[in-house]
């Protein structure tokens, strides 16, 4: 989830690998640590939000601080249509970036499944709609993005650590839970479980997380660039 703006920047395959690795795992954790979450909780939903909480935030920080150097981690369509707009990122790249973020993403709900013996191909049922919702994805994405181009700006090394301290800190503080990544939206409607989301609902929160990246880029822009 940091810029792709790279002195050497690796081959773009080397890259599509990263990102699609990066997709796969960070949604097999947050589906299946959601699915482990659910199954020990007893009922308890705030049990159940944690344990799922805890691990999309460990798995941030790791595939960031491995993968960075290399795609960026974006792992999110959002965060790579910034970049391309910032001029970090080619649009065809960013296009690819994109292909390879969703279809393994999707790829790692399913192997969540698999691992907890659940049917791979389900749609999920969960209802998730309404203006509240709409806006916890606006400012859940809006808050990332700002999250991604200030710690780049000032503090890059910390970069996984402030990206994965604020989606730990998104999933409590935010009515939607802050899934604040237009692809693991899609996918999670794959999923009949504890994270998923019910296809109907898909398009507004898409549309809201692609709105609060906008605006974010704006202030960004406002606050971290350089006169």
């Amino acid at each position: 989830m940091t810029r792709s703006h790279l002195p050497h920047q690796p081959p773009l395959s080397q890259r599509l690998t990263a990102e699609a690795l990066g997709a796969f795992f960070l949604f097999a954790t947050v589906v299946g640590s959601g699915i482990m979450a659910e199954g020990l909780a007893g009922g308890n939903v705030a049990i159940a939000l944690l344990g799922n909480t805890l691990a999309t935030g460990a798995i941030l920080f790791v595939l960031i601080t491995m993968l960075g150097p290399i795609s960026g981690a974006h792992m999110n369509p959002a965060v790579s249509l910034v970049a391309a707009s910032r001029g970090e990122l080619p649009w065809g790249d960013a296009a690819a970036y994109i292909g390879a973020q969703l279809i393994f993403g999707i790829l790692g709900v399913w192997a969540a499944h698999l691992m907890l013996d659940l049917p791979l191909l389900q749609l999920s049922a969960k209802t998730r709609t309404g203006v509240g919702q709409w806006a916890g994805e606006f400012v859940a994405t809006f808050g990332l993005v700002l999250t991604v181009l200030g710690t780049v700006r000032h503090r890059p090394a910390w970069v996984p650590a402030s990206v994965a301290l604020y989606i730990t800190a998104g999933y409590w503080f935010t009515s939607s839970t802050s899934f604040a990544n237009p692809a693991i939206t899609v996918a999670r409607s794959l999923s009949d479980t504890f994270a998923g989301i019910a296809l109907a609902d898909v398009p507004m929160f898409v549309a809201s997380q692609l709105l609060g990246a906008a605006f974010g880029a704006v202030i960004a822009r406002q606050l971290f660039d350089r006169r």
